[in-house]
Order: structure tokens, then sequence, then C-alpha cells
């Protein structure tokens, strides 16, 4: 066990050594690696405020139902019972007519000519029974339900609700489906490239210490002791270039914030991404560090199997 030990530390420290001897051939793959990684952080930090603008959106959408003036007390709580029941509805409040009528005033408290059309005493508008739904793609579900015959005689009007606010909901789902995939090609496309520079990095460095190479597999080496520091050297690729894509997304919202002094740019919120990235700082570190180091491990494993097929068994 303490052998194997030694010759692990042995090997990590070579593949050190090799890192700081090969660093200018390092400096290519590190570069792609960090425009890899920094794609892979900025989807996932615009997915994440996209989502949060979707959420503020859809919360302020709700169905209106407009109840007849002569719906009992038993049917009106049945309808809403019902409705709450179904898979797709998140609440629903029930408000009276002078509910509805105080809420109209003071949505049009500057406005008395609307003002002046209504009144306590001769109230037009109709009791509302709000529902707000958890999907929107499945809004139709409770339209229909609402479309039934015993439904649509306690009604007084058709269902409403805010066509705008579903067409932005609409526009940002569709900008976040295409941004996940023009980012899953750019991660695809960039890490194919990564892995070739450093296939051809870990080329360049065999060829220049063949001689080395081959007497330590002439004195006894083991396959896993040539290679090990080819894997270790990559691995610290992946490091130090999944700390850089942080820095860099850390200083792009630095600069962001201050200058453009806006909490948005168009769909993105700047401020909730730049609070999103802050929270979540540890978790997508480890997310880069993990996603840089697969792809370090793996481009120089399958590499060494490659280029020293030749010279190890």
């Amino acid at each position: 066990m303490n052998r194997k030990m030694i010759t692990l530390s042995r090997v990590i420290k070579t593949g050190m050594v090799n890192f700081v001897r090969n660093a200018w051939l390092a400096i290519a793959a590190m570069a792609v690696m960090v425009v890899t990684l920094t794609i892979v952080l900025f989807s996932l930090i615009t997915n994440a405020t996209f989502a949060n603008t979707i959420a503020q959106i859809t919360d302020k959408i709700d169905i209106s139902v407009y109840l007849k003036d002569d719906v009992s007390t038993k049917e009106r709580t049945e309808l809403v019972d019902n409705l709450k029941d179904l898979p797709n509805v998140k609440a629903v409040t029930y408000l009276s007519k002078d509910q509805v009528l105080e809420n109209y005033k003071k949505q049009n408290a500057g406005n008395e000519a609307l003002l002046s059309a209504v009144s306590s005493t001769d109230n037009p508008l109709p009791a509302t029974i709000q529902v707000k739904p958890r999907d929107l793609n499945k809004i139709q579900d409770i339209k229909d339900y609402l479309s039934k015959p015993n439904n649509l005689k306690l009604q007084s009007d058709d269902p409403s609700y805010s066509g705008d606010r579903k067409a932005a909901i609409d526009k940002i789902t569709h900008a976040t489906n295409i941004l996940r995939q023009v980012g899953i090609f750019a991660v695809l496309m960039f890490t194919i490239i990564s892995v070739l520079i450093i296939f051809n990095t870990i080329q360049m460095t065999i060829f220049n210490r063949r001689d080395e190479l081959t007497i330590m597999r002439l004195l006894g080496a083991s396959t896993w002791y040539i290679r090990g520091p080819f894997v270790v050297e990559n691995i610290i690729y992946g490091i130090f270039s999944a700390i850089v894509s942080i820095l860099l997304i850390k200083i792009l919202f630095v600069l962001a914030s201050s200058a453009l002094q806006a909490s948005s740019l168009g769909l993105l919120d700047i401020n909730y991404a730049a609070t999103y990235f802050n929270a979540h700082l540890l978790v997508l570190l480890t997310i880069q560090l993990g996603v840089g180091i697969l792809i370090g491990a793996a481009s120089s494993i399958v590499a060494t199997r490659r280029y020293l097929k030749f010279k190890t068994k």
C-alpha cells in the first residue's frame, strides 16, 4: 500500500513538472477549454435566469371566470372546489361583487370617467373566480372544463386571461429552447476542438520525450506509470481552465452591472443572473471542475492509448 502511494505521488509530481515544462504547448489547449467551460457556465446561468423570468410572469397570470348574479352559494362553492381539484390548477380565489368593485376603483383611481360609471348601489361588475394555472402549456385543460354545459350556465361571460403575458412567456420559452440548442452545439464543437488540441499536445510531448519514455520502458516502468503523468497534466489543464472561466464570468458581471446600469438586457435579467451566480458559486465551480477534469482526463487517456501503444503493451 505504501509503495502504491509513493508511485502515485511520483506520477502526480511528474505530471505537475510536465505541466510547467510544457506551459507553452498547454496554452492553446487551455484556451479552448476555457471557451468550452465558459459556454457551459453561461448556458447554466442563462437557463436559470430565463426560468426565473418565466416563473415571475406565470405567477401574474390567472384565468378570470365571471359568475352570474343568480348563482347560488352552493353552486359557486362546488365550482371552486372542482377547479381546485384540477391537476393544472395552482390556486383558486373567489372575489365577491363588492371585492371586484373595490379592486376596480383602486385600479382606476385616476380615471373619473370610469369611476363614475360604477357605484356601490349599482354595481354592474360580476363576482369573479380567479384561477392560477401551474403550466401555461396545459391551460387548455382548464378552459375545456369551464366550457362544459353545467359550468357555462353559471358564467355571465367567457373566461379571460392576459394574452400578452402568455405571448411573452411563449417568446421566452422559445428563446430558452434556441439558446439551449445553440449552447449544446457550441459545447460539443469546442469540446471536440479541445480534445483534438490535447491530442496534438500529447503527441508533440511524446515525440519530444520519445527517448526518455523508451528508457523508462526498458527499465521496467509500467504502462500506468508512463501514461499517468500525461493524465495528471491534462487534469491540471481542466482545473486551471475551470477557475479561469469562473473568473471571466465574474468579471463580465462586474463590467455589465457598472456599464449597463440596468436590471435587464432584453429577456436576460442581469441582476438576477449575477445574484444566481454569486449564490451558487461553489456549485457552479464544482460543475466546471468536474467537466474540465473529465475532458482533460478522458482525452489524455484516449490519446496516450493511441500514441503510446507502439511503446507499451
